[in-house]
C-alpha cells in the first residue's frame, strides 16, 4: 500500500492482484468542482487510447491525434484541421471534450484545439486572443473567457 497526501487529497494505492482491471474510487464528502476536476483527469488520462474516425468526401480516414491542431463548428459540422488539411468528424464537440486526451481544450464555444500544437498567442484585452500553429498558416481565436486557462495549460 502507498499513502500520500497533495493538498485536500489523500491518495491511496492498494495493490491487489486478484483484480482484472484497474478501479479507481473517489471517497468524497460531496462532489465539488475540485473532485469533478480529479475525475475528469483520472478519465483523460485513462482514454488515451481513444480513436476516433476522420471523413472526407467518401473516404474515412485514421489519423493519430496528435496531428490534429484544432477542432472548429462549421454550420453545425465538426471540421478536425491539421496543418495541411480538414476532415470532417461525427462528434460534437462537447462529446469530443469526453474523448480526446488533456492535450486538447476548448477554447471557444465553437473551438476545441491542441495545446501541443501552440505556437504562439498574441493576447486581445478586449476580444478575443490569437492563437497560431507550429508548421501551418491557420488561426483561431481564443475567447476571454478561456484565455486563463489556455495560457496555464501552456506553462509548465
Amino acid at each position: 500500500m502507498y499513502n500520500t497526501t497533495m493538498n485536500n487529497f489523500k491518495v491511496k494505492i492498494e495493490i491487489d492482484e486478484q483484480l482484472n482491471d484497474c478501479e479507481v474510487v473517489i471517497r468524497c464528502r460531496e462532489a465539488d468542482e475540485s473532485v469533478i476536476k480529479l475525475q475528469k483527469l483520472i478519465s483523460a488520462a485513462s482514454n488515451t487510447g481513444e480513436q476516433i474516425s476522420f471523413f472526407k468526401d467518401d473516404t474515412e480516414f485514421f489519423l493519430p491525434l496528435e496531428n490534429v491542431l484544432f477542432f472548429e463548428t462549421d454550420g453545425g459540422i465538426i471540421r478536425a484541421h491539421t496543418a495541411e488539411d480538414e476532415f470532417d468528424v461525427k462528434f460534437k464537440l462537447y462529446e469530443l471534450e469526453e474523448k480526446l486526451p488533456r492535450s486538447f481544450m476548448r477554447v471557444s464555444k465553437s473551438t476545441i484545439l491542441n495545446t501541443r500544437m501552440v505556437y504562439s498567442i498574441t493576447r486581445n484585452l478586449t476580444g478575443a486572443s490569437k492563437v497560431e500553429f507550429r508548421g501551418s498558416h491557420k488561426i483561431v481565436y481564443c475567447s476571454r473567457n478561456y484565455y486563463k486557462s489556455l495560457k496555464d495549460s501552456m506553462t509548465p
